[in-house]
């Protein structure tokens, strides 16, 4: 099966030896997302929420980059540095997704790249 890479300007370029995103079929699978603003590469200011509004910003510039919308995404994974945060993470998702909600994993890790608090990754499915 052939693979197709997306790219998109719109969200950060990746830091490292990955593509944003990799279609196979009608799946796309996602990279992790951290809070990057997509024109400076910085990491946004302004605490938890900040970082996790513009997680969601970024993963939805390369969703639609792949010709999809959010609510395609069957699987995300949230990677907390504090679950202490989860309540907050939650509250926001639910901003960016409407039900039927898709499965997910809250994973707390001791660090993230750039010293930031959140970071997602995802698995979209296309229409056929």
């Amino acid at each position: 099966m052939a693979k197709t890479i997306i790219h998109t300007d719109n969200a950060p370029a990746a830091i490292g030896a990955y593509s944003q995103a990799v279609k196979a079929g009608n799946t796309v699978y996602l990279s992790g997302q951290i809070p990057l603003d997509p024109a400076t590469m910085t990491v946004v200011e302004g605490g938890f929420a900040a970082e996790t509004h513009q997680v969601f910003k970024n993963l939805k510039a390369v969703v639609e980059a792949a010709g999809g919308t959010l609510d395609q995404i069957v699987k995300l994974n949230a990677y907390l540095t504090d679950l202490g945060n989860f309540a907050t993470f939650n509250e926001i998702m639910g901003q960016y997704f409407t039900q039927p909600f898709p499965a997910r994993a809250a994973i707390g890790v001791a660090s993230l790249p750039k010293g930031v608090q959140v970071e997602a990754d995802a698995v979209l499915v296309l229409g056929e």
